[in-house]
């Protein structure tokens, strides 16, 4: 009864409907979809990307795993394969990442990678009528068992450049042959050689590296997303929409979805009543159809109306439950100008309006944020939704994710987990600075006591007297210290004497020192070597008169060298002669002289600091980069330094820290960043780290378990057996030892048997006597196999660890590393000779006699594969970060160990103890969740410092949903205003990241008050979906597509793509204008293809010589095969340059002709070659933007050459002849000249048909009328599919 019920509302439903409409047709609709041009790609490849970035072993556990998928029993459907493929793929990866290879298959943001192998491999090129085949060192075969015979005489050809993509066989030997192995991972053929490389490469025989090949690739393309399509109203005022009839409409388009189980419009859901009344499928079509164009109105608004129209839609957005609040955002602001007005109608409560605007006074403050601005906040990170797009964000996912993944596994979760992610641990810029209060360094004055400065007041109160800026202030304390470590002998040592003689003579309140660093042995004089000469010269005057008289001397002496010309004894003694005629000149300079003052000292004193290659500038004891000593920018760079370190004395004294009665110097040298030395090994930015997060109770002294373990198992347990040593002699594992948390934990690794490794621990031992931050435990890594007698130390090391109290282990420890104690056991001394008092002798010997060496053989295995150390090299791991492999007579003294101490204090150790010890973890524990946090926290990419916000209000302007209890969560933080062009992006965004992660969410109304205008004038659609979809026969759907369903038809569309920069995007298929879009006449369906043509490879170059831009230069991008295949020119803004490429390995050249005749490349950055190759190798292998920097450099006999000139005219360098130049290549002016008289060049830009009419009216009108051949230049991009296939055009 009741189902008649309905079904006869429904008929008078229908029956009034009928009656009063008047509209017939049916819904008009635009789709938009954009392909690659390079064939489709199969997932399992890009499933194996995804797995690589992970690390080399997840992509080497795939690769053995999936050849179960094609054996597995599954229908053969693509849905089927699919989740097979995801199966084995997940395995090794937690829910989170699971979901973050789905969104990144569904991008197909590997497809890129995989056509770059593809590209590269079409390099080579492929054998032919080869499915697979092998290249060694260029040689090339399709047979395996040919391969022996490349192998034997691989050696005599240069190895092959390998790619950071490439994947390398981890337990490769790296001397061995390189067979590379083209082909694709899932066919049979593969895994049969697969297997035999796999063999030949742990045998050592070869380095097995495997590049994906599809010998027969799908005709489909890759459909991509991760864009928005806008569909904007246009204005009417002029006519630009052609009248010419559309035929051949026939598109390959779905549309709407007539099984859509929802399908709602006005609160009736149409896809449920279809399924309740087929028999009504007509009418409710027709009801559906009227139901969407009255709400469709897009009548204009009064300017009342539109005032209040952001609060509104907010207000709308914020009565919605939280769960459907983003989805009724996105419906609003990418369907807003049909949903206006209804919109006007909402009324704003007054706790939402003053809530907001509350909140803005936040968002200015602190976020530098205006009503009406959006931001986008991943964990306190700063997405800038203008620049990144979203392959961009999946790294930025990716990386939290091994973050936060990994504080949860170490047992930090929920706040806490957050609380430490937000620590900015990242390596420190500042600057460290060695000690200056050295009796090596010579100093030429002192402002505080010579009469000189006398007039200059001495007060450090003069610093607080208000002064113009940029003024340097003349005060009698030596705050500004200049160093000059110098060869006398250098090239460059008399210009960088004569700027510090420049700053001395003109009053420049620094105080200059010298040290001369001379060979310094007693073989060698005065009368042989320039620099000792000088040295000794020096010395003697400085005696006779006073430092400042022995500098003008030495001025003097550089005086004689001329330029291009290096310093010679005889200059020395032909000053000296001059100067002190009387004096005889071999008594100074000869065997026998007495002034050879710090001549040992001044090299002690530079080896010591290890400040690096000589000439070196010290200001304050820190060290000038090598590009800042450059004569010309090192006087800048000194004064802006002076200016520098002025505002930190200012707020010194301001706060009472510096006063009179202080010494300056010593305060400068006693701040925490001054150290005894300085080692670019461990100050340098490229840093490895130790994955420490793995938690196992797996220990060393099981070797047939340990060798079986991955990387990360094997470092836990190796960190589960260790012992450490503490300063107060206690091992952290007795019970009687303090709750003291050491932040610094060392592991030394090296060969104790050998005197470089026991150096390197006695160092470290004896380093930890001043600090009691410090831990210290041990790895063997032996030069040899190990036996009963090259294994003494390591050992008798072990033995005591394991056996001894903390404090007698220590103490025996120290007396094993010291060098006559292990001549003596070599020389066959029994080892309990060197017992120390107390320790218990007989366990001892037992341990250490024990024939089990487990822990030896687990040591040496972990230093072969993790640590990637040859045998018996040295490394120090510093909270898990690798120092190392350490050369053979490289130092590394307890000096580095105090740096590396102070390093971990200064950026992370302290952070973190604190945060940890708030957890309440006991003792041991607690240094451990140190060592392994800041290993974690350090290895991440240095980025943006996190932005704290907990100030804003949420009660009734921000939609908040709640993560999942028990789960890792991402904190995001959206702020919004609804109705912008951001609101379109962002609600489909957080929808999609809202089925990828657990994430606690509020976004943030951030509206603007009194509008005057329309905010949104276009519909919008963002091209994003979390996971490939399927039809219903389980194949795979074609792909995404952007789709404007139930659009009116009355206004005139313009349709755009906004892509990511670096994407180069053309219309290649649709019959419409796309540029005047009217519904009214589309029989049904505009569906727009677009295909990406081009990535952008772009760059910036400069000339260093000059240090601009060398306007006009050209550069070339091709393959060993096509060296030229696209060219461009490098532009005088910003010396910036782009080139159009696909994915593949390219290589950046010179232009020949004038470009490469006058200029070399000097350096470059951002390129995928080391800096030293000759050749530029660019690798294109994903969707993101790849920018490169490269300097160039005039030949040496090119440098008054012009590049824009050819040589015979010297006003030819304006703009319009660069753009000559450009086009014609840098010819012959007998050849432009003659070009210029045979062809026209016509040049032209027109977008839509109308227009494309018009020009080919212009075209034929111009051909009739001139008999001069033409060349017409069309801007590709602006053309439509229709006139770029117009036959009489080419």
């Amino acid at each position: 009864m009741n189902g008649f019920c309905k079904m006869g509302i429904l008929i008078a439903v229908l029956g009034i409907w009928f009656s009063s409409s008047l509209v017939k047709g049916d819904s008009k609709a635009v789709t938009t979809s954009l392909t690659t041009k390079w064939s489709s790609t199969p997932l399992l490849l890009e499933a194996s990307e995804f797995l690589s970035e992970e690390g080399q072993e997840k992509f080497w556990n795939f690769v053995e795993a999936s050849q179960s998928i094609k054996t597995s029993e599954h229908d053969g459907s693509d849905y089927s394969s699919y989740h097979e493929m995801l199966k084995v793929a997940c395995q090794s990866l937690s829910p989170l990442q699971q979901n973050l290879l789905k969104f990144s298959l569904s991008l197909r943001s590997y497809s890129a990678t995989v056509q770059a192998f593809q590209q590269i491999a079409a390099d080579e090129p492929p054998p032919k009528g080869c499915t697979l085949f092998f290249s060694v060192h260029g040689e090339k075969t399709c047979e395996f068992d040919s391969l022996g015979n490349l192998l034997q005489a691989a050696s005599e050809r240069p190895k092959p450049f390998l790619f950071k993509g490439d994947h390398k066989y981890p337990t490769s030997n790296p001397d061995s042959p390189v067979v590379i192995f083209y082909a694709e991972i899932g066919s049979e053929e593969f895994y049969r050689y697969h297997k035999q490389l796999v063999l030949k490469a742990e045998a050592g025989e070869v380095t097995y590296v495997l590049r994906h090949y599809i010998a027969h690739p799908s005709k489909e393309k890759v459909y991509l997303s991760g864009y928005g399509v806008e569909l904007a109203i246009k204005s009417t005022e002029y006519k630009a929409k052609d009248d010419t009839q559309v035929k051949g409409t026939d598109v390959n388009a779905t549309v709407i979805d007539e099984n859509d189980p929802i399908d709602e419009v006005q609160g009736f859901l149409f896809g449920k009543l279809r399924h309740l009344y087929p028999d009504l499928t007509e009418e409710l079509k027709e009801l559906r159809k009227h139901l969407v164009e009255s709400t469709n109105e897009m009548a204009p608004l009064k300017v009342w109306q539109l005032q209040d129209l952001s609060f509104q839609t907010a207000a709308r957005i914020l009565t919605a439950p939280p769960v459907d609040a983003l989805m009724v955002m996105k419906d609003l602001s990418q369907n807003f100008p049909t949903k206006a007005r209804a919109i006007t109608k909402t009324v704003v409560s007054s706790e939402l309006r003053a809530e907001i605007e509350e909140n803005q006074k936040y968002f200015k403050g602190t976020l530098g944020l205006q009503p009406g601005d959006s931001a986008l906040f991943i964990n306190g990170l700063l997405i800038d939704l203008d620049t990144q797009d979203i392959f961009s964000l999946i790294d930025v996912l990716r990386n939290e994710a091994r973050v936060m993944e990994g504080l949860h596994s170490l047992g930090i979760e929920g706040l806490s987990l957050h609380n430490v992610l937000k620590l900015n641990i990242q390596p420190s810029d500042s600057d460290y600075a060695v000690d200056i209060r050295s009796p090596a360094i010579s100093w030429i004055n002192n402002l505080e006591f010579d009469s000189r400065y006398n007039s200059w007041p001495s007060s450090v109160q003069e610093l607080l007297r208000p002064t113009f800026p940029g003024v340097i202030r003349q005060i009698r304390k030596n705050f500004h210290n200049f160093v000059l470590i110098v060869d006398p002998i250098h090239e460059t040592t008399a210009e960088l004497l004569n700027v510090a003689e420049m700053f001395f003579s003109n009053h420049i309140p620094l105080r200059i020192g010298l040290v001369f660093v001379v060979n310094d042995s007693e073989d060698v004089d005065g009368l042989q070597d320039p620099g000792v000469a000088l040295l000794r010269a020096y010395n003697y005057v400085a005696q006779e008169m006073d430092n400042n008289y022995a500098f003008q001397t030495v001025m003097s002496i550089y005086n004689k060298v001329k330029t291009g010309d290096h310093l010679k004894v005889e200059h020395v003694v032909s000053v000296l002669e001059k100067q002190y005629p009387y004096v005889e000149v071999n008594s100074i300079l000869g065997i026998d002289s007495a002034y050879d003052q710090n001549r040992k000292a001044a090299r002690g004193y530079y080896e010591q600091t290890g400040v690096g290659p000589l000439p070196v500038v010290l200001f304050n004891g820190m060290p000038f980069q090598r590009d800042q000593l450059d004569p010309d920018d090192l006087e800048t760079v000194t004064m802006h330094k002076i200016l520098e370190t002025t505002s930190i004395f200012q707020r010194a004294v301001y706060l009472g820290e510096l006063s009179n009665d202080q010494d300056v110097v010593e305060y400068i040298m006693n701040q925490p960043n001054v150290v005894p030395r300085i080692n670019s090994r461990i100050l340098m930015s490229d840093r490895e780290y130790l994955d420490l997060t793995g938690m196992n109770n797996f220990f060393v002294d099981d070797f047939a378990r340990f060798t079986t373990l991955e990387s990360k198992d094997k470092t836990a347990a190796v960190a589960n057996s260790m012992t450490y040593l503490t300063k107060k002699g206690m091992s952290s594992k007795e019970i009687y030892d303090d709750s003291f948390v050491r932040p610094v934990t060392f592991w030394i690794v090296g060969d104790f048997d050998k005197p470089s490794g026991r150096q390197l621990l006695y160092d470290a031992i004896k380093h930890q006597k001043s600090s009691n931050n410090v831990r210290i435990s041990m790895i063997n890594n032996p030069s040899e196999d190990p036996n009963s007698q090259n294994t003494l130390v390591a050992r008798a090391i072990w033995a005591a660890l394991q056996t001894q109290s903390s404090n007698n282990a220590k103490n025996f420890i120290t007396k094993m590393a010291k060098e006559e104690i292990a001549k003596a056991l070599e020389a066959g001394a029994d080892i309990l000779e060197f017992a120390v008092g107390g320790m218990d002798i007989n366990i001892f010997k037992e341990a250490f006699e024990s024939p089990k060496v487990d822990f030896i053989l687990s040591h040496a295995i972990y230093c072969r594969d993790v640590l990637k150390l040859k045998k018996g090299q040295r490394a120090v791991i510093s909270n898990g970060r690798i120092i190392g492999p350490l050369e053979d007579g490289e130092m590394f003294n307890q000096d580095d160990f105090h740096l590396l101490e102070n390093i971990i204090l200064k950026t992370s150790g302290q952070k973190i103890k604190s945060q940890i010890q708030q957890l309440g973890f006991e003792e041991d524990l607690a240094s451990d969740l140190v060592m392994k946090v800041d290993a974690l926290l350090s290895a991440q990419p240095k980025g943006e410092a996190r932005i704290e916000y907990q100030f804003f209000e949420e009660r009734y302007s921000a939609v908040k949903l709640r993560p999942k209890e028990g789960e890792t969560y991402f904190d995001v933080v959206a702020i919004v205003d609804p109705v912008t062009r951001d609101a379109q992006r962002l609600a489909p965004l957080l929808l999609v990241l809202n089925q990828l992660i657990n994430m606690n969410l509020r976004v943030f109304m951030n509206c603007q008050s009194k509008l005057s205008d329309m905010p949104l004038k276009s519909f919008y659609r963002y091209v994003l979906e979390p996971e490939i979809s399927f039809t219903t026969d389980n194949n795979f759907a074609s792909g995404p597509v952007a789709k404007f369903l139930d659009m009116p038809q009355s206004p005139l569309f313009t349709l755009n793509l906004n892509t990511p920069e670096s994407w180069m995007v053309e219309s290649v298929r649709t019959p419409y204008d796309l540029d005047n879009i009217y519904l009214e006449e589309v029989d049904n369906v505009v569906a727009a293809e677009y295909e990406l043509e081009y990535l952008l490879l772009e760059g910036h170059c400069y000339d260093i010589t000059t240090g601009q831009p060398p306007r006009g230069l050209q550069f070339t991008l091709g393959t060993s095969t096509s060296p030229v295949i696209v060219d461009t020119i490098v532009m005088a803004n910003l010396g910036y340059f782009q080139l159009k490429a696909n994915p593949g390995a390219w290589t950046l050249r010179l232009r020949k002709g004038r470009s490469e005749d006058i200029y070399r490349i000097y350096s470059h950055d951002g390129t995928d070659s080391p800096p030293e190759a000759s050749e530029v190798i660019v690798v294109l292998n994903n969707f993101k933007s790849k920018i490169i920097k490269v300097k160039v450099q005039k030949k040496l006999d090119m440098m008054n050459e012009d590049l824009l000139s050819d040589g015979t005219s010297e006003n030819e360098s304006g703009f319009w002849e660069s753009l000559k130049w450009g086009f014609t290549g840098g010819q012959k002016n007998e050849d432009v000249k003659q070009d210029k008289d045979d062809v026209l060049n016509i040049f032209s830009v027109a977008s839509g048909h109308l227009y494309e009419r018009f020009l080919r009216i212009m075209m034929l009108s111009v051909l009739k009328h001139t008999k001069t051949p033409l060349k017409f230049w069309f801007l590709k991009n602006y053309l439509s599919p229709t006139f770029k296939r117009n036959k009489e055009l080419r």
